[in-house]
């Protein structure tokens, strides 16, 4: 595994979101440093929340930035370790994209 696909919000919706408001992206993972690990996102939640962070304005949320991954509570598996608390294969939680 070496790219990292991304869908990112890459303009604010008008209403219903649609495709147009999302782009794939992929980019290159860059190397996995002393204390991190590298974490493959299998769920990805998708909450009511979500839709009123793409909107720019003041909100108990913050907005979402423009061509970034969309966040949001995940669950996945790590794939690299530098980290002594985590080893490969561990079941992971966390707020990711």
């Amino acid at each position: 595994m070496s790219t990292n696909r991304q869908i990112q919000l890459a303009s604010r919706p008008t209403g219903e979101p649609s495709l147009d408001n999302f782009k794939l992206v992929e980019v290159a993972l860059p190397a996995v440093a002393e204390g991190q690990v590298l974490v493959r996102n299998h769920y990805l939640s998708l909450d009511p929340y979500m839709r009123g962070r793409m909107n720019e304005g003041k909100s108990y949320a913050a907005a979402q930035a423009l061509n970034e991954v969309m966040i949001g509570g995940t669950v996945g598996e790590v794939v690299e370790s530098k980290n002594p608390n985590f080893k490969p294969g561990d079941k992971v939680v966390g707020m990711g994209g």
